[in-house]
Parts: C-alpha cells; sequence; structure tokens
C-alpha cells in the first residue's frame, strides 16, 4: 500500500511541473510572436521599462492599469467601477495569462478605449507584453 501512494506522488511531483512548463513554453511562443507582429509597426525596441510605465502611468481621466489589476500583478485586482474580479496578470502565478493571442487582441482593445481614451500603439503593446511576459 505505501508503495503505491509513494508511486502516485512520485508521478504528481513529475507530471506537474511538466504540465506548467507546458503552459510557460505556449506563453512563450504566443507572446513571442505577438511581439514579433507588433514590432514592424513600433516606433523602436520594447522596453520593460517602458511597459511598466505604459501600465502605470495616471491617465488625464485619473485611471491607470494599475486602477483596476493593482499595483502587484501577482494577485486578484477588481474592476475600478464594477468590482468584478481580476485574476492576477503575471504569467508566474496565473498560467493562463498570455497564453491565447484571441484574448491578448481583446484585452488590449478593450483595456486601452477604457483607460486611454484610445486604441494603443504597436509600441505600447509591445512594451507591455514585453513586461508581462517577464512577470
Amino acid at each position: 500500500m505505501i508503495g503505491q501512494s509513494s508511486n502516485a506522488l512520485l508521478k504528481v511531483l513529475i507530471l506537474v511541473p511538466l504540465l506548467l512548463t507546458a503552459v510557460v513554453m505556449q506563453a512563450t511562443e504566443v507572446s513571442d510572436a505577438m511581439l514579433e507582429e507588433f514590432s514592424v509597426e513600433a516606433t523602436g525596441p520594447f522596453s520593460v521599462q517602458a511597459g511598466l510605465a505604459t501600465w502605470s502611468a495616471p491617465q488625464p481621466n485619473g485611471r491607470s492599469c494599475e486602477s483596476c489589476h493593482g499595483e502587484s500583478l501577482f494577485v486578484t485586482g477588481s474592476h475600478y467601477k464594477t468590482g468584478e474580479l481580476i485574476e492576477p496578470m503575471a504569467p508566474s502565478v496565473n498560467p493562463e495569462r498570455l497564453t491565447e493571442r484571441r484574448k491578448i487582441n481583446k484585452w488590449f482593445l478593450r483595456n486601452c478605449k477604457w483607460t486611454y481614451g484610445r486604441v494603443c500603439t504597436a509600441q505600447e503593446k509591445g512594451d507591455i507584453l514585453l513586461w508581462l511576459s517577464q512577470q
């Protein structure tokens, strides 16, 4: 009986890191491909520092990305107006982040318009995506 429990535990200890690695690899593949696409229209190389600055900069309407997502990407945020919970943005704690191109594009379109009052530029998207992908 103890042998079976040990074998099951060993399998779990081996499989969980493999599954997490697969999700991280998927996030990296998607975000890397999107960064390459954004770079065609960008005005310069993408920067982690610029991504953080864009994310946290308050806009004339009083909003920033931090208004909903919070100062830490590693914890749950809540929507500024509705209070709806927003799962952590950091792919290191939320393996579903940055894994689907459709969701990333939808997120940029909706949130840039709401936060900045306009569509984000390719440079802004690339800077933010680069910064997020390293969290």
